[in-house]
């Protein structure tokens, strides 16, 4: 369920003086993928925390802030300070091509293993996983990925497109590293019948409404649709999920470094967590209480995946996907 205005404000008002950092000021400029909505409430609690700093950001799809962000670059003049995009993928590219600053100082201790960049150039915010969405009408519930290689569910599975999706890429390079499944896994879906194709929003709708028994989506799109009535359960297979984390990180040309440093000590902070579960997101703070229908974290068991070699793999992998899929 989407936070009330009463929620957030509550939560706003309740931040620790700690935070207040008056000697933080200037302005800072970001760019996000994140929804209007969210993307509004994050700055409003972040300029909550740090009054002497005025945010102006930019929002659009990651794939459209990158383009713009690319423009930029050839002209010698990108804008923003800060970033907070889809997926590491992204910024491991932008990490490659010296485009980020480390922050090695930043506070992690609390993270588990793999969540963050090692090297302190990006910062995992989120933890927005892909599972299996289901009809309730369906007489086959699983519990596993392997389930949907049953005969109950030929002809009955949706997936998003790595073409389309960055959260289906992630997840496609997720189940290939797993021994038990990996691309013979994906090769057996294929031979279901299973169709993949657009974004978690169209396999999310082709479940909920019936034309499809069962499908692969991001997590908050089903625990949503189930609060809300809709005839869905979402499951988060024994193999483990693959997961987003809606990174922030820091540009190396940025002109108020302390602020954007600023920036990522608040949204990787319990209080930066709680704005995110007040959101509708699972945490990826383990201490922080997930929202309802969520699992706690340390229940989640979350795949192993590489951003670097996916970045270095991405074509060939996509090549192989859409060989067994379509375009």
């Amino acid at each position: 369920m989407r936070p009330t205005a009463t929620a957030l404000s509550t939560l706003l008002a309740f931040l620790p003086s700690v935070l207040l950092a008056q000697d933080i000021t200037g302005t800072l400029v970001l760019y996000t993928s994140q929804p209007n909505e969210d993307a509004q409430q994050t700055v409003d609690a972040f300029m909550a925390a740090h009054p002497g700093v005025q945010v102006e950001w930019f929002r659009d799809g990651t794939t459209q802030v990158m383009a713009k962000l690319a423009a930029e670059f050839q002209a010698g003049a990108p804008e923003p300070d800060v970033l907070l995009l889809a997926d590491s993928v992204t910024m491991e590219g932008l990490k490659a091509e010296d485009r980020l600053m480390a922050y090695p100082e930043a506070d992690t201790s609390a993270y588990a293993d793999g969540v963050m960049d090692p090297d302190g150039f990006w910062f995992s915010t989120k933890l927005i996983t892909t599972g299996i969405v289901y009809n309730t009408s369906a007489e086959m519930v699983p519990s596993s990925w392997n389930d949907l290689t049953a005969p109950e569910a030929e002809n009955n599975i949706v997936l998003p497109s790595p073409l389309t999706s960055g959260a289906a890429t992630i997840h496609m390079v997720s189940i290939a590293g797993v021994p038990t499944l990996g691309w013979e896994y994906y090769q057996a879906l294929a031979d279901q019948g299973a169709i993949a194709q657009g974004g978690n929003g169209g396999v999310y709708q082709a479940v909920a409404g019936g034309e499809k028994l069962y499908g692969f989506v991001v997590d908050f799109l089903a625990i949503r649709g189930k609060n809300d009535g809709a005839p869905v359960e979402f499951v988060f297979p024994e193999e483990g999920v693959s997961a987003v984390t809606e990174p922030v990180a820091i540009l190396s040309t940025a002109r108020n470094p302390d602020a954007a440093k600023a920036f990522v000590d608040f949204v990787i902070s319990v209080e930066g967590q709680e704005l995110a579960a007040a959101q509708g997101y699972l945490p990826a703070h383990p201490d922080v209480t997930p929202p309802e229908g969520f699992p706690p974290v340390s229940e989640i068991n979350l795949m192993s995946f590489d951003p670097a070699a996916a970045l270095a793999e991405d074509t060939e992998n996509k090549m192989r996907f859409t060989e067994m899929f379509g375009g």
